[in-house]
């Protein structure tokens, strides 16, 4: 089940994202050198729960929620899912719920950042149609790794 996620969601939205960023992550960000951002992770996902503009989407399997996106206008903002789901179909649904978002909102191009070293997540977008742009920009979380541009026409 996908749904829009509710304004005291705010906290089960991070958890997805700090489980899904610590297991797909680590070569990125090791955890022994750079602390997850807690705080502000948890203050990004309430701004997007609370905030005008923003939408959340929230995927449950088996009681649970499992999965978190996050779109504002043409922008796909966050995409997790928990590592045990994985492959369970679960990202999928939710990519889908999400890009229909955007094209709901009238956009006829949507955006994402993705890491450059984050070749699961790459891999992913572009096989659903996801090209580089030709934009980069510095992640502001130490060890400050490159994220790259993609669009999408709709």
């Amino acid at each position: 089940m996908i749904r829009l996620a509710r304004a005291d969601e705010a906290e089960v939205l991070f958890e997805i994202q700090k489980a899904a960023s610590l297991a797909g992550l680590g070569h990125i960000f090791p955890a022994d050198r750079f602390p997850y951002p807690d705080d502000a992770v948890r203050a990004r996902w309430q701004e997007v729960v609370d905030g005008p503009g923003h939408q959340a989407l929230v995927a449950k399997a088996d009681g649970e929620a499992v999965g978190a996106a996050a779109i504002e206008a043409d922008w796909f903002n966050g995409f997790y899912v928990r590592p045990e789901w994985w492959g369970s179909g679960v990202a999928p649904a939710l990519y889908d719920a999400a890009v229909e978002l955007i094209r709901g909102s009238g956009a006829a191009v949507a955006h994402l950042w993705v890491l450059e070293a984050n070749t699961r997540a790459r891999r992913f977008y572009e096989r659903r149609g996801w090209r580089e742009n030709g934009t980069t920009r510095v992640v502001p979380y130490p060890p400050n790794p490159i994220d790259l541009g993609y669009s999408l026409e709709l």
